[in-house]
């Protein structure tokens, strides 16, 4: 006798004892409901057809009959066809997304994910501890900004481990930036903030990790330091931006989150779109990607308006750049590493011999040499002056 076939009778047995008690007046029929773990319609409609057809009544209706819902075998082939040649590894949710999108899939996520569960090609995700309560976001969206580097292998074809720097706003969790770069860095960073501030408009706070080009530490592992500021530190400054550390991995949860969701799609999406360079791979990620993810990932913030503020101060170009001062030779030039860079005839003096000078370098490689406020030359990364300068007012 099958296991079903034994519940069944033990189901007839249970209904037929309280059934006979209901009959004597023993039992009312609220009181038999709780008994069988029913409701009491429930009760009544089982009595009434216990009554006519006796045991058979208790059989469920449904035992036998295919479901109106259920799905074609030739489709739940083709879904499972469908993972296993193109999207294996990918997570059921971003692959019913991409399946929905591009090949016709109308199933749910729910049935999908059964069948690739029943099927093997999927393993059930383990349950999740009770996770500690995460700190709430920031009412309005430009109040606080993630930034972070991931190294990681994202385009399997280029053979080696890159960096993507994705910056990403707090209230909403929206993506406001990401690129590959060779290496994170000073250069890297001003060139996230650059895309921000220029395309979103200025922001109140940048919340990092401690790495070196962020900021100073004196001691390792002690507090950082907030007189003695980097390249980066310096331009926040300028802009009037905070810039906030984080002293533990906890305290980058969000964007912890945020690249362990990068590694899993936007890895599988490179793959899949066939791309094998960064110059590539950076144009994908800002015309394709970014808008997808925003539209899946980024929620409503708790407050309408925004603290962005449009970026009205001028070039970025002359703030996010590496800045120091130089004294000026007696022969009149600048001496910079390997470069010498010769200051031509200008209105301002004479000539510059001692003259404290700020050397600019920008992310182009330009370089731009200052007294005061006054630009008195721009040169080309080797030296050679750019003839065809700006002079800044």
């Amino acid at each position: 006798m099958s296991r079903t076939e034994v519940l069944q009778g033990l189901r007839e047995m249970r209904f037929s004892e309280i059934h006979d008690r209901f009959r004597r007046g023993r039992l009312s029929a609220l009181e038999a409901a709780e008994w069988l773990g029913v409701s009491e319609r429930t009760f009544r409609r089982l009595r009434g057809r216990y009554e006519v057809e006796g045991a058979a009544g208790l059989l469920d209706r449904r035992l036998g009959k295919t479901s109106p819902h259920r799905i074609a075998a030739d489709e739940v082939e083709r879904v499972t066809g469908l993972y296993r040649d193109r999207y294996s590894g990918w997570t059921v949710k971003h692959f019913h997304e991409r399946a929905r999108e591009r090949h016709g899939v109308t199933a749910s996520y729910g049935w999908t994910k059964s069948v690739l569960h029943a099927s093997g090609l999927v393993r059930p995700a383990p349950r999740r501890s009770v996770h500690r309560k995460r700190r709430p976001r920031k009412p309005l969206p430009g109040m606080m900004l993630h930034q972070d580097g991931s190294r990681h292998l994202w385009l399997p074809a280029l053979g080696r481990q890159v960096d993507l720097i994705a910056t990403m706003d707090d209230a909403t969790s929206e993506l406001y930036s990401a690129f590959l770069v060779e290496e994170e860095g000073t250069a890297s960073t001003f060139r996230a903030l650059g895309e921000v501030i220029g395309r979103h408009g200025l922001f109140c706070q940048l919340y990092t990790d401690r790495g070196s080009h962020y900021f100073h530490t004196p001691r390792a592992g002690e507090r950082v330091s907030r007189t003695m500021l980097t390249q980066v530190g310096r331009a926040l400054a300028q802009l009037g931006i905070r810039h906030i550390g984080a002293y533990s991995p906890e305290a980058r949860g969000r964007s912890e989150r945020l690249f362990a969701t990068l590694q899993d799609r936007l890895v599988k999406e490179l793959a899949d779109a066939g791309i094998a360079t960064i110059e590539a791979a950076n144009r994908f990620i800002a015309e394709t990607y970014l808008p997808a993810h925003n539209r899946r990932f980024a929620v409503e913030a708790t407050e309408p308006g925004t603290a962005l503020l449009p970026w009205t101060g001028g070039d970025l170009a002359e703030i996010l750049c590496h800045q120091e001062d130089r004294v000026v030779g007696n022969d009149n030039t600048v001496t910079l590493g390997r470069l010498r860079l010769q200051i031509e005839p200008s209105p301002l003096r004479p000539h510059f011999v001692r003259a404290t000078v700020q050397v600019r370098r920008y992310g182009d490689s330009t370089i731009g040499l200052f007294y005061g406020h006054r630009c008195i030359g721009r040169y080309q990364p080797d030296g050679a002056p750019l003839r065809h300068d700006r002079r800044a007012a």
